[in-house]
């Protein structure tokens, strides 16, 4: 069953959430990255903000042509005391926001906004892509 405009509204509400939070979260472990690393770590994460305000936009402006007000209010920001705690929290928001995107294409598709579907396909792949990356650094990353 497909959703209404205003449910479609409201998941690309959370979706910008979580973009938001998104954008906090890699500044913010930009700034507190430690150790030998920082300077890689550092560039890494300041490296997808970018994108992510990218998708922050792309969403904002969707939804307003949808008819209704974009959030702005970002979801919670996971605290972490490690580098490795803030690889693993990127990480875990990276695999949400897959799941969400995809799920997001495919209600766009029934709601008959197949340029969405389209855009949410592609930001599938952005992070995917982001994933991998954090999957690649975490795997052999100390404990």
């Amino acid at each position: 069953m497909a959703l209404s405009r205003d449910e479609l509204i409201a998941k690309l509400n959370e979706d910008l959430a979580d973009e938001y939070s998104a954008i906090i979260q890699y500044t913010t472990y930009a700034a507190q990255v430690t150790g030998p690393y920082r300077p890689q770590l550092t560039a890494f994460f300041q490296a997808e903000v970018p994108d992510e305000q990218g998708h922050a936009t792309f969403l904002a402006n969707k939804i307003v042509a949808l008819g209704g007000t974009p959030t702005r209010q970002a979801s919670p920001v996971p605290a972490a005391e490690s580098n490795r705690d803030m690889l693993e929290a990127v990480l875990a928001g990276e695999r949400r926001a897959v799941a969400a995107y995809t799920e997001r294409a495919q209600e766009a598709e029934a709601c008959g906004e197949h340029g969405l579907a389209l855009v949410l396909d592609e930001m599938v792949r952005d992070e995917t892509t982001h994933m991998e990356e954090t999957e690649r650094i975490l795997r052999d990353w100390p404990l």
